[in-house]
């Protein structure tokens, strides 16, 4: 330490009368120093306000520049030293050296630049004031062909002082993208893929710039799938594959680099990573599978991608995946049945896995979850029947398959996704199916477990499914039955709550259902109508100018259908229902101003 501060006392003296050779050894000895102990030679450096000298010795034509270049790489190893580099003015000497024709020069300023760049704000800032990204993206332009060793030292370099630049940092990734960095990086990898330390620079730049959403257009343009695919297939450690999964994570998020990384062989190579972990106990393989699997799932996103891989149900990929459903291996399941749910997109890919027995392996999947529980897998099977049960022709056949039965196991489940998943494939499958939605509709249990649900004000998905579902047991069913079991259950006042909606199937949903109340069975709802205070709900949405013509349609029958009741009767006389009505046979829609000459006859008739 000694020596350090005698050549930096040295150095001050020699850095004004610039005697070359005597800067020249104590540089050296600061060099000596950093590499014995970098931290303890920084805190020195700063201490006697070494770093204001050295823009001076960063000249292009002094024989000394690189050791000053690299002196300042080392200090800038040091979070606390960034700051002062920045502030001594370091930054534009270093960036008006990036037009030097040294190797070595540019070698050690990029270096520096890089290290100052890393985490500091004020380094990004001062470099991007100063133009040294526009430089360094033009070098890599004009160097990304040359492999000799050399180059390709200066390429990583260069490459990793516009990682430490962006990194993070969406102005600077949006500005390095402007630059049209993307296109060369691709080809840089292509080119330089047997070099290790180029490559996976390449990988962390592609990681930063792929998060950004206006990446992904220039990335489609360029044949990264294919290069990145290559890469995957040569890799055989798992920290190197993780690299490239990173990248192919966020890239896959687009659907045109999906359909890419699809017809690239992607998917092969994920099967194939697959197969290798699907039995390892060791914590890499566990998140190998996971990572594989869920990039699979997220390929499946992607329709063009989607039907490619399922050719028509033959495809060996599909038939791989369905083969994950049985297995031991939660992660597998759950990634099998989310695939299933993605497949099962389109009606065609529908009625087919309904046809070849599908439905049989997600139900055994689900009866082994109703003891386990593991939640997602619940989830995702759940999921994956309710886009299976879209189709019309697909219904009657889950139904005699057992699917209600099973769905109705979940009944107890406390788990919002799963208790919002289970609602809806009821639903999907009763729709127009009157024998089971009155099945369904006469179950006390699952009745007061809807009303219990509809409560629900912490989880919206769940209250409106809940009410949906109620209100298509009566609809679907049209039974007298149903109706007396919803009105057992408490069911009344929530579906003329769900009539006050701001969402207007929900609100037609909801009134079809009244109506049919009002019509199978009005005595016994009498009383919940009063108490839920559906006349005014019905007048406010007659009123309303904003209603949907089929909700003012719907509004009127239900006015018609409670006429027979004595209270409900009065409450209509009350509210002056006449005038609102009478106004609505001007209405623009034929069937509502019809239906309100109807209205105005009943209600006159009964006045």
């Amino acid at each position: 330490m000694d020596n350090l501060s005698e050549a930096l006392e040295k150095l001050k003296l020699a850095s004004t009368d610039s005697a070359t050779d005597s800067v020249e050894s104590c540089l050296d000895c600061l060099l000596k120093a950093l590499a014995n102990n970098n931290t303890e030679a920084s805190v020195k450096i700063q201490e006697m306000g070494v770093l204001p000298l050295l823009p001076t010795l960063l000249n292009p034509q002094s024989s000394c520049t690189p050791k000053v270049a690299n002196i300042i790489a080392e200090v800038a190893k040091n979070e606390f030293m960034r700051s002062p580099c920045v502030e001594a003015g370091l930054i534009p000497p270093l960036v008006q050296l990036l037009n030097s024709t040294d190797q070595e020069v540019l070698l050690q300023t990029g270096r520096a630049l890089g290290n100052i760049c890393y985490d500091s704000h004020e380094g990004r800032s001062a470099v991007d004031l100063a133009g040294g990204a526009q430089i360094v993206a033009e070098h890599i332009k004009s160097l990304y062909q040359n492999t000799e060793p050399e180059n390709e030292k200066l390429l990583t370099v260069f490459c990793g002082m516009l990682m430490n630049y962006s990194n993070d940092n969406d102005s600077l990734q949006a500005q390095l993208i402007s630059m049209g960095v993307i296109p060369t990086l691709v080809k840089l990898l292509g080119i330089h893929s047997h070099n290790t330390a180029l490559t996976e620079m390449c990988l962390i730049a592609f990681g930063n710039l792929a998060e950004l959403e206006s990446s992904k257009e220039q990335f489609a343009s360029t044949n990264i799938a294919e290069e990145l695919v290559r890469l995957f297939q040569k890799q055989t450690e798992h920290e190197k594959k993780e690299m490239i999964f990173e990248v192919l994570a966020p890239l896959a998020e687009n659907d045109v680099i999906k359909l890419q990384l699809v017809e690239a062989g992607l998917v092969e190579c994920l099967l194939e990573v697959v197969a290798q972990t699907v039995d390892g106990e060791r914590e890499e393989d566990i998140a190998q599978l996971k990572t594989a699997s869920d990039l699979m799932v997220l390929l499946l996103l992607g329709d063009e991608s989607m039907q490619k891989l399922f050719e028509g149900g033959k495809g060996s990929v599909f038939q791989r995946v369905l083969s994950w459903i049985p297995s031991h291996n939660h992660q597998l399941q759950l990634a099998g049945a989310l695939a299933i749910a993605n497949f099962a997109r389109n009606d065609g890919n529908c009625i087919h896995m309904v046809d070849t027995g599908i439905v049989q392996k997600l139900l055994e999947l689900l009866d082994r979850h109703v003891e386990e529980g593991n939640v997602t897998v619940q989830h995702a099977a759940l999921s994956a029947l309710r886009n299976l049960a879209i189709p019309v022709v697909n219904k009657s056949k889950m139904l005699s398959a057992g699917v209600a039965d099973v769905v109705l196991k979940f009944l107890q489940s406390e788990m919002p996704p799963v208790q919002f998943k289970l609602l809806g494939t009821l639903r999907m499958l009763i729709d127009t199916q009157a024998e089971a939605a009155d099945q369904l509709g006469t179950n006390g249990k699952l009745v007061e477990r809807l009303v219990e649900w509809c409560e629900a004000k912490d989880h919206a998905g769940v209250m409106g499914e809940s009410n949906r579902l109620l209100s298509a047991l009566i609809r679907h069913s049209k039974s007298k039955e149903v109706v007396r079991t919803v009105i057992q259950g408490g069911g009344v006042k929530h579906l003329v709550t769900m009539a006050t909606s701001e969402h207007m199937i929900m609100q037609n949903e909801a009134l079809v259902a009244l109506g049919l109340i009002a019509a199978l069975d009005l005595v016994a709802a009498e009383k919940d109508f009063v108490g839920a205070n559906l006349v005014s709900v019905l007048h406010k949405l007659l009123s309303d100018e904003r209603s949907a013509p089929e909700i003012k349609y719907n509004s009127m029958i239900l006015i018609c259908a409670v006429m027979g009741s004595e209270p409900l009767h009065k409450e209509v006389q009350s509210l002056a229902f006449i005038d609102v009505v009478s106004k609505l046979r001007a209405h623009e829609n034929k069937t509502v101003s019809h239906q309100a000459s109807l209205t105005e006859q009943r209600l006159t008739a009964q006045s």
